[in-house]
């Protein structure tokens, strides 16, 4: 019995993930290429399944796509230990606290700038002032 192929649309469709963003991954080659029908269909495994929904999941965690393609060659090498991938989380884990940081900083600028409304006309706006540089 033949292993299960998916076409694109239901790949995206159990993934979550839209055609195009699919086609991209197997363009750069995060995806393998996908084998195809006899009437040129992209057929998908379910090892394409699988990868798919890493891809889609370190995408969620702000990993890049290099970042993606590191964590699978690692994850590949399944005997080798699990240092690399914890650096890497580490790193991402930095950077997400830095992203942190500097919302933080946005979110108290934002309040400041909406504390100095005082309603009226955009020509008496201190926001607008504000954001001139006029202020």
């Amino acid at each position: 019995m033949s292993e299960k192929r998916n076409t694109v649309g239901r790949l995206a469709d159990d993934t979550g993930v839209k055609p195009v963003t699919i086609r991209y991954y197997e363009k750069i080659g995060l995806l393998p290429k996908a084998t195809r029908s006899e009437s040129g269909y992209r057929l998908y495994s379910e090892e394409d399944h699988s990868r798919l929904l890493f891809i889609r999941r370190s995408r969620g965690l702000g990993f890049s796509l290099d970042d993606i393609r590191e964590l699978r060659s690692l994850a590949d090498r399944q005997q080798e230990s699990c240092a690399g991938v914890d650096a890497k989380v580490e790193q991402q884990l930095v950077q997400v606290r830095s992203r942190l940081k500097d919302l933080h900083a946005m979110e108290h600028e934002l309040e400041r700038l909406s504390a100095c409304c005082d309603g009226g006309v955009i020509m008496d706006c201190r926001i607008i002032e504000t954001l001139s540089g006029s202020a």
